[in-house]
């Protein structure tokens, strides 16, 4: 076997084929990756990237096909043999112990032998290195827990590089961060690439395609269907590519129509668990038949927001009214009486069980309800077959209610969720990033859920981070900054208003 040379790829994926049972994750794909470049590979959720580049990881063996790096077959076993051939992934939920420091994140499986003391010294010479090198200033003594969710990122990518990674892959690195922290990893991306590194980024962003790719690279179904240089398509051929039919990139609503005020806050302030004011002083109204939006930049007010009225978090001063009726403090349970539905920002966390079956969290929270049983005993024929019904409405992939819920993809997840709530037909909606980590058609498909719920004439209490999100969808927009409503802009608001707002400077 010779060594490779500089001309060649830096990865060759060649007919891999995975299957999982009766799913068949990746089809006799062939990729090729040049060495030095940013390669996107994009698709719907569970369109078969993770699977992929969790063989090429290590975490999969695939049943079928080979793998070069850098012109030379390589057999990836798991994840000690990808970083042994220079392959370092950053996944979309990190791995990281968060009470441990930087240096002590970086140096771990890596202490370089018994004597910490001397392995901590190198390590701390390496990693200012590659912070001069690429720009990524991290405090190595920090504590990673007490780090903002980009800085967290940025450890992940300099372990890797610390391990000896030529080749960088990152699954889904902008889900969790803000816009400027996203901002500042394409510009970390583009001097890592200018340095010789090669990334494959996994994403559903097609802005974030455009906007830092070489080269893309289509996933539908299973299959490898399309690679285009970035420069020479467009957003609309993507979306198409991804989907197998023309997408609508833009929300389509009519005016609204409000109606009888439905959610009234009134003087509303919240303190976190340190006793720190994260809602200050806060009142609006939502109306019937109406989508208000909040906007700031993540770290507001906004989570705390949406957790008090949704009876997670019990505000320390003010008022919630839920259709007339007193619900500041209530429990959840009490307040889903009142009708209210709550899809929340962390599904993980808060909207999923992941080691259940799809069926018993497409009833979480509502298995009270006497359909789906009297007493103790539940009827597990009509949950299941109500949760079949759901996922047929809702396209969940793949279509089985008996599925473990950790192993749909994040968006098939999202949807599970969005299912559960709107279903109930609540008369107040509170959404959470909607389509934090979904892909193209399934942002089309919830936001048309939106927006029917809307003209259903229920009102939607929307937060999410994609300002353009909340300026698709919302009728009215408030701006949060510091834990106060600094404003309130009509739904067409312009961006750069908008933005000033959100960071303190404009009303």
């Amino acid at each position: 076997m010779g060594l490779g040379s500089a001309s060649d790829p830096a990865i060759e994926l060649v007919g891999i084929d995975k299957k999982f049972g009766a799913v068949h994750a990746n089809k006799n794909i062939n990729l090729t990756v040049a060495k030095g470049s940013i390669h996107g590979i994009i698709g719907e959720n569970g369109a078969g990237k993770s699977t992929l580049m969790s063989i090429l990881y290590g975490f999969y063996q695939a049943d079928q096909g080979e793998i070069r790096i850098s012109g030379r077959p390589a057999t990836i076993r798991d994840s000690q043999a990808a970083i042994a051939s220079g392959i370092g992934m950053v996944h979309q939920h990190f791995m990281l112990v968060e009470n441990f420091t930087v240096l002590e994140n970086v140096m771990l499986g890596a202490e370089g032998g018994q004597l910490l003391a001397k392995g901590t010294s190198s390590v701390r010479k390496e990693l200012k290195r590659l912070e001069d090198d690429y720009g990524m200033e991290v405090d190595p003594d920090a504590v990673v827990e007490e780090l903002p969710v980009g800085t967290q990122q940025r450890v992940e990518i300099l372990k890797a590089l610390y391990r000896g990674a030529e080749i960088l892959i990152l699954d889904e690195p902008t889900g969790v961060l803000t816009p400027p922290e996203a901002d500042h990893l394409f510009k970390v991306l583009r001097v890592l690439r200018d340095q010789g590194k090669t990334i494959i980024l996994i994403t559903h962003k097609l802005r974030e395609i455009m906007a830092i790719t070489d080269t893309v690279s289509v996933m539908r179904r299973g299959e490898m269907v399309a690679t285009r240089k970035t420069a020479e398509t467009t957003v609309e051929e993507l979306a198409e590519l991804m989907v197998g039919r023309r997408v609508l990139l833009r929300v389509e609503k009519g005016d609204a129509a409000p109606g009888n005020v439905l959610l009234s806050v009134r003087n509303l302030t919240v303190k976190d668990s340190r006793g720190v004011v994260m809602v200050d002083d806060v009142s609006f109204d939502v109306r019937a038949g109406e989508i208000v939006g909040i906007a700031g930049v993540a770290g507001n007010g906004q989570s705390e927001l949406l957790e008090a009225i949704a009876g997670i978090r019990k505000p320390s001063a003010g008022e919630v009214w839920i259709d007339g009726k007193p619900a500041a403090g209530i429990d959840p349970r009490r307040l889903r009486e009142l009708g209210l539905a709550h899809i929340p920002e962390d599904r993980h966390h808060m909207g999923l069980v992941l080691k259940f079956e799809e069926y018993e969290n497409a009833i979480l929270g509502y298995h009270r309800d006497q359909r789906f049983g009297r007493g103790p005993m539940l009827d597990l024929d009509a949950i299941r077959k109500e949760a079949e019904e759901k996922i047929a409405k809702y396209d969940i992939r793949p279509p089985n209610s008996r599925l473990r819920t950790a192993n749909f993809s994040g968006g098939n997840q999202q949807k599970i969720v969005v299912a559960r709530e709107i279903e109930r037909d609540p008369k107040l909606l509170l959404i959470g990033q909607p389509t934090r980590g979904v892909d193209i058609g399934a942002i089309e498909f919830i936001h048309k859920r939106i927006i029917d719920m809307r003209d259903a004439g229920k009102a939607v209490l929307l937060v999410s981070v994609e300002l353009d999100e909340v300026r698709s969808l919302s009728d009215r927009i408030l701006v949060m900054f510091a834990g106060k409503v600094v404003g309130e802009k009509s739904g067409d608001a312009n961006e750069q208003a908008l933005g000033l707002m959100m960071a303190g400077i404009a009303a």
